[in-house]
């Protein structure tokens, strides 16, 4: 099981000092991948609910700055050598797809074929408002979009009629260096999410899941639907929250990767056994503040290698 970094140009870890650092340390430890986050823009006291969180609210607030989620990537392509290296996720249905196919493209040859696209559908009303895009359709664009992506990867001259989209022998060379192209990874725990990640995505991506809905609901129905469409089960790769407490939680209150270090290292255990090929470790701990605060995720990435995760075998202790 491989772990990786989320939200590594958010708040001072988007500074090149730090996320130099970041990287470098983080490859030498043996993490397999940095992870960045994006909002193209946060509206001023928005009122959509952050569904990842109690408090509703994204991590950093509206002041926090967030950087564009591919370019911070191209530079730690260029002070690492192996960390793999992925958006988690890009709100698809806000970018154009021969954008994103080309930036994707872009990234995963100058890493030499490191890139991962992690993408997602966007929750906040108000961002697709600034940007002028449909709330409401987002999850059918977002559908025509990957296939209109899947297309320009791996198509000499790519065509596409689509209601969102259409183009006409285009080429959006490069060409990912991956085959049979660059990994796909659908966030979201709705059935449509699930569906989405079958149908067009290499990995299922949930957030911040409680372990008996993982197991019980998410995974068995991600198996059915992928029986249904006569496609392969996806790769299971979760982000779990990271947050340390001194003494045990009630199961029934906790989502996966909260507790003891004991609790921890148990909700790591099954996630391996379970077969998941990725974790992202996520430090953001509902305090808007705390991503200001880059030390406090460095001692959490240190207890956790100290005392939950083998990261030179890829494994659990």
């Amino acid at each position: 099981m491989k772990f990786g970094l989320m939200f590594v140009n958010v708040g001072p870890f988007g500074l090149p000092d730090h996320l130099e650092n970041l990287g470098r340390c983080a490859e030498e430890a043996g993490i397999e991948s940095a992870f960045t986050v994006e909002h193209v823009v946060v509206p001023k006291d928005y009122q959509s609910e952050y569904p990842y969180s109690p408090t509703g609210k994204m991590p950093g607030d509206e002041t926090a700055p967030i950087p564009d989620p591919v370019l911070p990537l191209a530079f730690l392509a260029a002070v690492t050598e192996k960390l793999r290296l992925g958006t988690g996720v890009m709100i698809l249905p806000q970018r154009h797809p021969a954008y994103v196919a080309k930036q994707a493209a872009t990234l995963d040859t100058l890493s030499g074929g490191r890139a991962i696209l992690g993408v997602g559908i966007g929750w906040a009303q108000e961002e697709f408002a600034g940007l002028g895009v449909e709330y409401k359709r987002r999850g059918a664009i977002t559908n025509e979009y990957l296939e209109a992506i899947k297309l320009l990867w791996t198509q000499d001259l790519a065509s596409y009629e689509g209601r969102y989209v259409s183009f006409k022998d285009v080429d959006t060379a490069p060409r990912p260096l991956r085959s049979p192209h660059i990994p796909i990874w659908v966030g979201g725990p709705s059935d449509a999410a699930l569906r989405r990640a079958v149908r067009y995505g290499d990995a299922w991506h949930p957030i911040r899941m409680r372990m008996d809905w993982f197991k019980n609901t998410g995974i068995p129905r991600l198996q059915e639907i992928a029986a249904e469409e006569g496609r392969p089960v996806p790769a299971l790769c979760p982000r779990v929250k990271l947050h340390v407490t001194g003494s045990p939680m009630p199961e029934e209150e906790r989502v996966v990767g909260e507790g003891t270090l004991d609790q921890i290292h148990r909700d790591m255990a099954e996630l391996e056994s379970i077969g998941c090929e990725y974790v992202l470790l996520d430090t953001y701990l509902d305090d808007p503040e705390a991503l200001r605060k880059p030390e406090d995720a460095w001692k959490l990435y240190a207890d956790m290698a100290k005392n939950v995760l083998d990261l030179g075998n890829q494994t659990v202790r």
